[in-house]
């Protein structure tokens, strides 16, 4: 196993599929607004993944109260789960294209759920593909179903009573665009802005431009730079690179609740202010 607690590199990940403890493999290919994660899984990916649809399997369908992205019933979760090859004792490496801006969903998720051996692949396919690693075409692997318990809570999770006031005691950070922070574009959600008290930290910000993870000490001087202090908690659009920010901060030692319905729960309450600005 690899002794990062979040993260996997390729050369790990190569190296446990060379031994025979190959791991489960997730292919969270996903998008805002794009559609086409599984005809891009079918014209390459990594040899033995299978395919996750963030909005069909690691989430509820959207509703005004819950949010875009609501988190999965548990049981869903967990028949999607096994059907992946889930049992329960073996690693589980989620990856995208984007340096895991989706794939973190998918980590955060079966964290949640009681999962403790779940990676991100760091760099994702890009960086798989960079160090010469094989890429196979068409439908994926097929594993045989697996026979995994999941129980949820076990990642913090914050409801939207509760972050209203959490910039009076902790931080409250979003994980969006600083311009969609700021309230001068919203590009799919009722209202522009941000929950007031909120610091604007874009999930990008973590990462190097080749889609790696900045290191765990440049994390931490990025979120002390930001005031990150007291409890902490992270919203984005729908609680989906919410979860990247996360990751960030569990790589920088910090612990962080995500606040599920995000911005797409909060700005369809029309009692709920929404701050603009820097």
């Amino acid at each position: 196993m690899p002794s990062d607690p979040v993260l996997i590199t390729t050369s790990e990940l190569a190296e446990l599929i060379d031994s025979g403890r190959s791991p489960v493999l997730l292919d969270v290919r996903w998008a805002l607004g794009d559609e086409q994660g599984r005809d891009r899984f079918h014209e390459g990916h990594i040899p033995g993944a299978v395919f996750v649809d963030l909005d069909a399997e690691l989430a509820d369908p959207p509703t005004p109260k819950e949010g875009r992205h609501p988190l999965p019933a548990i049981v869903r979760l967990q028949d999607c789960a096994r059907r992946w090859g889930i049992s329960g004792a073996e690693t589980v490496v989620a990856y995208d294209a984007t340096g895991g801006l989706a794939a973190a969903r998918a980590w955060w998720l079966l964290r949640w759920a009681g999962l403790t051996t779940v990676r991100l692949l760091d760099g994702g396919l890009p960086a798989w593909i960079a160090g010469g690693h094989p890429v196979a075409a068409g439908p994926g692997g097929q594993r045989h179903p697996g026979t995994v318990t999941l129980q949820p809570g076990h990642m913090k999770t914050v409801d939207i009573d509760t972050v209203a006031g959490l910039p009076s005691h902790g931080t409250l950070l979003d994980a969006r665009a600083a311009e969609r922070y700021r309230g001068e574009e919203e590009p799919v959600d009722r209202r522009a802005g941000h929950i007031p008290g909120a610091v604007s930290a874009p999930t990008t910000d973590n990462l190097r431009e080749d889609g790696s993870f900045r290191p765990a000490d440049q994390l931490a001087a990025r979120f002390a730079a930001l005031g990150v202090t007291g409890d902490v908690a992270v919203y984005c659009g729908s609680g989906v690179t919410a979860a990247h920010e996360i990751a960030a901060l569990a790589i920088a030692g910090i612990d962080a609740a995500l606040f599920p319905g995000s911005w797409s729960q909060w700005s369809a309450d029309p009692t709920r202010e929404a701050a603009t600005g820097g």
